[in-house]
């Protein structure tokens, strides 16, 4: 139940809303094929039967790839030579994925103030935000901001900034999450290394394009953005940059570090908004894997249906890094029962826990 105190601070606030988005995926496999076609040779002797057991349980039934294994193999590519197919797959993803959003939210491209692009598995310079910028016809004076390198968990300050900045400037902005983990699929060096069995196991490209607008009577209100960051765990989860693409470093110890922060995150950012975590109906988790579900719906005492559409994101199209919770959110408000309450929760290198809660515009 939210408090009469919040009701009228919710009423005084002005509603800056998620009011539209867009999505594009490049082309999809299922696990099978990928098991079978691919990876079931890249992993060799008694680490294969590792492998395939990893692949079985990762919760994942199908997932897109830019550059599909199956027909191109960039496992011995060079960082510079994944960097430039980085720009040739990324900008019509994510041009595609920022015109379905603009035209969703019912505004066109000189309309927008400021344009927030996060990606951490491509470097370039002009990079996505001046390019699509220029391919998109965005007004000179838009500002920009690039967010690099926060991984999984990016949409959500991605998501901060702009809510921010539409809240003092009174003008839309546009955020979007744009990622190909799949071209940095590692070697043969790295093939009996579990972390990256893992990541191999787990990672897909999308592009997620959101728009965030004032005066809003529909879509998603933006109440607030929290995060929490344990820097004594900053080596569990690292995403290092090598001559042959960029690695991930992923320890078993991270949903033990999760369970000990995301309860008390949750619940100080609802209780500040008059509300319990039986009074959210919308969960957008982000799937950083099966266990990590898991051990978000025991502290949470989330019932068994809670994550449905985080694990069915999580099955369809893997873990597609910062577009990911994003994906979610659209299954969500997108379904039958669009939720009044939604809480965003996204994970990664810090590691750092973010967390936004959304309400539904026209309770607002």
């Amino acid at each position: 139940m939210v408090s009469a105190r919040s009701e009228r601070a919710q009423r005084a606030s002005p509603t800056v809303a998620i009011t539209g988005m867009g999505i594009a995926l490049p082309p999809r496999a299922t696990q099978h094929e990928l098991w079978e076609g691919f990876f079931a040779r890249h992993f060799c002797g008694p680490t294969r039967e590792l492998a395939q057991r990893i692949f079985a349980n990762s919760g994942v039934t199908t997932r897109q790839a830019a550059v599909n294994p199956l027909l191109e193999d960039v496992s011995d590519w060079s960082t510079e030579r994944r960097m430039r197919r980085y720009l040739v797959e990324a900008l019509p993803l994510g041009k595609e994925a920022v015109g379905r959003a603009l035209t969703d939210a019912g505004l066109s491209a000189d309309d927008i103030g400021l344009f927030v692009v996060c990606s951490c598995t491509g470097y370039a310079t002009p990079g996505l935000d001046i390019l699509l910028a220029r391919d998109l016809g965005l007004a000179t004076g838009t500002q920009r901001m690039f967010v690099g390198h926060m991984g999984c968990y990016a949409a959500l300050p991605g998501l901060g900034a702009a809510t921010d900045f539409v809240t003092a400037r009174g003008r839309p902005a546009l955020l979007l999450c744009a990622e190909l983990p799949g071209l940095h699929l590692q070697p043969s060096s790295a093939r009996t290394d579990t972390q990256q069995i893992v990541a191999h196991a787990l990672f897909s490209d999308a592009a997620v394009a959101a728009v965030v607008a004032p005066g809003a009577t529909r879509g998603y209100a933006v109440r607030e953005v929290v995060a929490v960051t344990d820097t004594s765990t900053a080596d569990y989860m690292t995403w290092d940059v090598t001559d042959t693409g960029f690695r991930m470093g992923l320890s078993p110890k991270v949903p033990q570090v999760l369970a000990s922060h995301v309860r008390g995150l949750v619940d100080d950012l609802l209780a500040r908004h008059g509300l319990r975590t039986v009074d959210v109906d919308g969960w957008a988790v982000h799937p950083g894997g099966p266990r990590i579900l898991n051990v978000v719906e025991r502290e949470l005492g989330l019932p068994a249906e809670g994550l449905a559409a985080s694990r069915a994101v999580l099955a369809e199209h893997g873990n597609c890094s910062s577009p990911t919770v994003l994906l979610i959110l659209d299954r969500l408000t997108r379904g039958p029962r669009p939720p009044r309450w939604t809480v965003m929760l996204a994970f990664g290198p810090g590691l750092t826990l973010y967390a936004t809660l959304l309400q539904r515009a026209s309770m607002a």
